[in-house]
């Protein structure tokens, strides 16, 4: 299986990636320790810096290279996705969720038919599980209410080489969207998201996690199956541990013993550190 990213260090509230043929410092609030590889900082090719005035900036390190506009790596033996620096300092994809890989893969080996499993995937961004579920041949509605988003996904998508007719991609607000999904009964075997602390949907809708995520998930509820799979809920928060997350999935299933809640990381590739990357809860239906 080829995986074109690495996190190789991390410490002073940065970290030092490699992604694919480039390294790359960027910023990390969790990493309140020191380097353990000073010498492989000095090999950065880029640095995602913050400025004073608020502003962002992507700056060369070494003296005439041009920032790329993008480029592909793989995540995974089937899987490409396009990199591109954002101003955000974002990549295009969350090498933290790629643990749920082997979770999602073990849940639909067990369906009689792929075809009909259907996943709901919201605040989607890109879409590195919706196309891996796609692969797997699961039926999978990606939202996010980003346009951009919707778009890299969609190219993503032509760069794996998956079929498309395995993902419905909507730019929507999600709120919106799942009220709607509640009034035309559909229903869903499994739900992933990832909700962001403060956002927008399509139409200037505030989202606030602390006033709509109880509220979400409650409607949520409505539209899974009985026999519904499973819940993956991640989240990158300050304050939402895993044990929160767990107490919040607790109040809308019955199984609760069913509820694993763990710690997101991404393990450094030369030191075996783990660096703490969000709080993550599943539950999983026996």
């Amino acid at each position: 299986m080829k995986y074109d990213y690495a996190l190789l260090d991390s410490g002073n509230f940065r970290k030092l990636e490699k992604v694919g043929p480039y390294l790359l410092i960027r910023p990390c609030l969790q990493a309140i320790w020191s380097p353990s590889q000073e010498k492989e900082w000095q090999k950065a090719h880029f640095e995602f810096k913050r400025q004073k005035d608020g502003s962002t900036l992507w700056s060369s390190l070494e003296k005439g290279k041009t920032k790329p506009t993008s480029w592909p790596i793989h995540l995974g033996h089937f899987q490409k996705t396009l990199v591109k620096l954002t101003d955000f300092g974002h990549l295009g994809f969350f090498p933290e969720h790629h643990v749920h890989t082997k979770f999602l893969e073990e849940v639909v080996s067990k369906q009689k038919s792929k075809k009909d499993f259907r996943v709901l995937n919201l605040f989607a961004y890109t879409g590195a599980l919706s196309l891996f579920l796609a692969n797997l041949g699961v039926q999978v509605t990606h939202l996010d209410a980003s346009k951009k988003s919707i778009d890299w996904g969609k190219e993503n998508l032509e760069l794996s080489k998956i079929d498309t007719n395995f993902i419905r991609w909507i730019a929507d607000d999600v709120v919106k969207f799942v009220q709607r999904e509640e009034r035309r009964n559909s229903l869903y075997d499994g739900v992933i998201l990832d909700p962001p602390t403060f956002g927008r949907g399509t139409k200037g809708e505030v989202w606030k996690i602390e006033e709509s995520l109880p509220l979400l998930m409650k409607d949520l509820m409505k539209l899974l199956k009985k026999d519904f799979s499973f819940i993956i809920l991640s989240s990158h928060t300050p304050g939402h541990t895993p044990l929160a997350l767990k107490n919040l999935l607790s109040d809308y299933v019955q199984d609760k013993k069913n509820i694993e809640a763990f710690e997101l990381t991404v393990t450094e590739e030369l030191s075996g550190r783990l660096l703490p990357s969000g709080s993550c809860a599943i539950y999983k239906k026996r």
